[in-house]
């Protein structure tokens, strides 16, 4: 069954990028013309985590497996087999499990056949085995059966062709004083050409002719690629960049030959995460035979990458994914990297991250705004919308009128259905920034550059600092991780509205230690005292993730007539922007509503006292002001439009009291409502179009 296409339809459509690179429509249907001819680039989609890269492979394979050949691996994940020998890398694992999942039959064509890449990777496999341990060749020998049967399903799947090449290589080291790779090599390869490989197979062979110092002959280009991947280093590169070249030879040889013309479209290569130095490896040795050689091999490669500017994407065209959905121009230049089509991801529109919720809530049963809300918290991220809309459709029907984004961090959701529901915000976490222990990163997430990340690691994370300095350690596995940490400009350490939220809520909720909220306090508490005595934006922004209000409100009347408006209208923005101390499960309206309708219940605070009436009219309009801020911009909540109307109220009514700023404030109360309801930050100056 078909995902829903949630902004992908570029890539995915009938007329889309994909059909366009391999030839098919989705599930084979009808032939689509080559854009790029016999020469399609590498096309790697670019996004952080959470960005739906791995899905969109996913979904290409579920539409294509079993019209086309394809194999899709995971360049993070090749785990090794146990008590494996030398011969085995992550690169020669990679390829015999991608021969393996190229290898079934597809619509109206024979299986594809690796005579090629089995004799290379027979060849290597020798290069550790021993007179003394027969048993290693055999387990080896047994992992190639899977891969020698897509030469021979009847001869690879059978066992008596190990003993064969056992008793092979018991008379090889019988006649051999000190035998070296290239003559393991030979041996084993000799036997297996012989008990697997049929006549038309056994010329294969031929193919390693091309090797260096082979000399067009076979059998001595496999006894080099042995002995060059036996030595490791540079020449090892060189044999496994050629077994590689075996990979998309035999593919190119199933689309030749006496059945020429029976397959329609492309093969499909899908490598996740191909940043890691695995699809390095597999992707660069295609390139380069294609700039170098001209080799039209047919493969259709799509990767991913998580890091956008990745030193193997400098030479790349770049598109967004919008403009791929009629043509992907991808001009070719000199260097190799330029037949690489990089393709960013963009974020999901908030329509369709209002059909991620729809579907969810078919019955619309949350808060209208829920959805528009969740994807200002997200950025539009396709994981976190998906995981929240299903939170909203999952959730207790008495809970779904109340719900906020805050609200659905504090849920359960069901991933799967043999699985009991898991915690939202963990769960969120754990896939966009998947570190063995998040606790330090919380904790510096309350920090707004590199000197208050270390003063909190400094007093918060001791034991951490053994290793070298924390908040550097943490910044660069944030940047690794395309997460924008410690970034020129930014306010806060941590960027990301949505890490920086889930984070900011592991700090808060973690230790279960409801009411105290030990770490949170001692977290803001020590950045407080880091910014104090005075009372600076920067104090005053932690006094309200402590609940503590009134300093805040008493500053700013204290410096409202002070000329520079637009600095005073900053510093207002930035302390209101700080994280709400929620109370978890919280049900009714949020307390800072009351406050900023001028609603305050018996017994809240009261003004300073020596002020006379018209100080204290500006203290209270000020303390409804820093509430109605504090609450319409905060990502955790719902816009309320009772209180963005006295938010312009108040500062129309603050206009008439400022001697020489009052344009400013006037234009604040026009365009700050109008910024919020268009899920922007209040403008600075107000009105500027950029919205900061």
């Amino acid at each position: 069954m078909d995902r829903e296409l949630y902004g992908r339809e570029a890539v995915l459509d009938d007329g889309g990028l994909v059909a366009r690179l391999c030839g098919l429509t989705r599930h084979g249907v009808a032939r689509v013309a080559y854009e790029h001819g016999d020469d399609p680039p590498v096309t790697v989609f670019t996004g952080g985590r959470g960005t739906g890269k791995t899905a969109l492979l996913k979904e290409v394979r579920n539409r294509y497996r079993g019209y086309t050949p394809l194999a899709l691996l995971d360049c993070a994940h090749v785990e090794p087999p146990a008590d494996h020998g030398p011969g085995w890398t992550p690169l020669t694992g990679a390829l015999a499990e991608l021969a393996v999942q190229f290898s079934p039959k597809v619509l109206g064509a024979r299986p594809v056949r690796f005579p090629r890449l089995s004799l290379g990777l027979v060849a290597v496999a020798a290069i550790g085995w021993s007179r003394e341990d027969d048993e290693r060749a055999r387990r080896d020998l047994q992992r190639l059966g899977p891969l020698l049967a897509t030469v021979d399903p009847t001869r690879g799947a059978a066992a008596n062709w190990v003993g064969k090449v056992l008793a092979k290589l018991a008379a090889t080291f019988a006649e051999t004083a000190a035998p070296l790779a290239g003559v393991l090599a030979e041996a084993t390869v000799e036997t297996v050409l012989e008990e697997v490989f049929g006549r038309m197979q056994r010329s294969a062979e031929g193919w390693y002719g091309g090797y260096r110092n082979a000399g067009g002959r076979g059998k001595a280009g496999l006894q080099q690629l042995a002995n060059d991947f036996e030595q490791g280093g540079r020449r090892r590169q060189e044999a496994e960049a050629f077994l590689v070249g075996a990979l998309t030879e035999d593919l190119r040889h199933a689309y030749t030959g006496l059945r020429r013309g029976t397959r329609i479209g492309r093969p499909l290569l899908l490598l996740d995460n191909a940043h890691e130095p695995l699809g390095r490896q597999l992707v660069e040795p295609i390139l380069r035979a294609r700039a170098a050689e001209g080799r039209r091999d047919r493969l259709v490669v799509l990767a991913t990458s998580r890091v956008r500017d990745h030193e193997a994407l400098r030479q790349a065209t770049r598109l967004r994914l919008p403009e791929t959905a009629h043509r992907a121009p991808c001009p070719r230049g000199e260097s190799v990297g330029s037949g690489i089509l990089a393709v960013e991801l963009t974020p999901l529109s908030p329509a369709q991250t209002r059909g991620a919720f729809d579907r969810y809530d078919p019955a619309g049963r949350t808060p209208a705004e829920l959805p528009r809300a969740v994807h200002r918290l997200t950025g539009g991220r396709p994981l976190g919308v998906a995981l929240l809309g299903r939170a909203a459709g999952e959730a207790p029907a008495r809970l779904k009128p109340e719900l906020t984004p805050g609200r659905l961090l504090d849920l359960t959701v069901e991933l799967r259905e043999d699985a009991p529901p898991v915690p939202v915000a963990p769960a969120l976490l754990a896939e966009l920034l998947p570190v063995p222990r998040p606790g330090p990163y919380a904790v510096l997430a309350a920090a707004h550059d590199e000197e208050s990340a270390r003063v909190l690691a400094h007093a918060r994370l001791p034991s951490e600092s053994r290793d070298g300095d924390v908040a550097l350690r943490v910044r660069d596995r944030l940047r690794a991780e395309d997460w924008a940490a410690g970034a020129p400009g930014s306010r806060h350490f941590v960027a990301d509205p949505l890490l920086r939220a889930l984070l900011l809520h592991r700090l808060r909720f973690e230790d279960g230690d409801h009411p105290r909220y030990a770490a949170w306090h001692a977290v803001h508490e020590t950045l407080r005292r880091h910014y104090g005595p005075e009372p600076g934006p920067y104090r005053l922004h932690h006094d309200l993730a402590l609940g503590h209000t009134e300093d805040a409100v008493t500053h700013l009347r204290t410096t409202f007539p002070e000329p520079d408006v637009l600095g005073w209208l900053g510093r207002l923005r930035f302390v209101a922007s700080a994280p709400y101390p929620r109370e978890r499960d919280a049900t009714g309206p949020d307390p800072r509503r009351a406050v900023a309708l001028g609603r305050v219940p018996a017994g809240g605070p009261e003004p300073p006292a020596g002020l006379d009436a018209d100080g204290t009219e500006l203290h209270l309009a000020l303390r409804r002001l820093l509430h109605a801020v504090w609450l319409l911009t905060d990502p955790l909540a719902l816009p309320d439009e009772e209180v963005a109307d006295r938010l312009a109220h108040e500062l129309r009514l603050l206009s008439g009291r400022h001697l020489s700023g009052s344009g400013s404030l006037w234009d604040a109360a026009t365009h700050w409502p109008r910024d919020i309801r268009a899920w922007r930050e209040p403008s600075l100056p107000p009105g500027r179009e950029d919205g900061v």
